[in-house]
């Protein structure tokens, strides 16, 4: 099932550029190796250097970020206990894909998979999608590792309640916010839904990443907030560093100038993320 996840990602992927033409410049492998991994390890950088350099716009998102995140948290309860109850009504194939496929080694497994075609097929834009999944996993990912220890949050399946953290806490029981199931897979997701222009395929994208975060719910492993900011990281962390890479590679998705911008909504039985692009 791993390996049929992982081979499911990398056609995707790949069938993006089915009618690319793969160039076959005279550069050796071994120096695209080399540039593209600088621009995954210095695309890394650049993403946790951004808050250095943002402004008034930035911030006011990141408040909206909170803001949202804290309204949810409000009913966080009351939500994963009605995700809970939804959980044997879904096809097992989506529940064991939800499980899977968040995870850090079928993570990378894919990733590494769409950089390797791309290397071996001398295709710019393919090495750059690679780069830009296996920069943005790394980056969102370590983020998450230490939120998950300094937030030190208790799991739902630990029965402490939501308001219950303890920083610094070793047990994954205290290891809840935010998901990583969530973050891993979304970035992905949204990675992948920059390819297309079809504001369809980008919501089916997107709702593909959305799944493993939503798993993890009705599995009692993370609250909807939990989900909701891992999903903000992992948006933010991709439009980083494919801002990075714009400058280094020539190949550019679409050839669109990137104006994406996202935003929580709240209502009376409403709850819901709006994405522009």
């Amino acid at each position: 099932m791993k390996k049929t996840i992982a081979l499911l990602f990398i056609f995707l992927t790949i069938g993006t550029y089915a009618q690319d033409s793969i160039v076959a410049p005279t550069e050796k492998r071994w120096d695209m190796f080399k540039y593209d991994f600088v621009n995954m390890f210095k695309g890394v950088g650049y993403s946790y250097a951004r808050p250095l350099h943002w402004k008034g716009q930035q911030w006011a998102q990141l408040g909206g970020v909170v803001a949202g995140t804290g309204a949810v948290y409000l009913f966080d309860e009351e939500s994963s206990e009605f995700i809970q109850r939804q959980k044997e009504s879904v096809p097992h194939v989506i529940r064991e894909y939800g499980e899977l496929y968040g995870s850090p080694e079928n993570n990378y497994l894919a990733t590494s998979g769409v950089y390797l075609a791309g290397l071996i097929t001398k295709n710019e834009k393919l090495r750059r999608t690679g780069v830009l999944l296996i920069a943005s996993a790394t980056s969102s990912g370590f983020l998450q590792q230490v939120l998950k220890s300094v937030v030190g949050r208790a799991r739902p399946v630990a029965e402490k309640g939501k308001d219950t953290f303890d920083p610094f806490n070793s047990n994954r029981n205290y290891h809840s916010f935010p998901s990583g199931h969530a973050l891993l897979a979304f970035t992905n997701a949204y990675a992948i839904g920059k390819q297309f222009k079809s504001p369809w395929i980008k919501a089916g994208v997107y709702t593909l990443g959305a799944i493993p975060g939503i798993s993890r719910i009705w599995d009692g492993q993370h609250y909807l907030s939990d989900f909701v900011f891992a999903v903000a990281i992992s948006i933010a962390t991709v439009e980083s560093i494919d801002r990075y890479l714009d400058k280094k590679y020539d190949q550019k998705y679409n050839d669109q100038t990137k104006k994406t911008s996202w935003n929580l909504n709240f209502g009376p039985g409403t709850l819901g993320v709006v994405i522009q692009f």
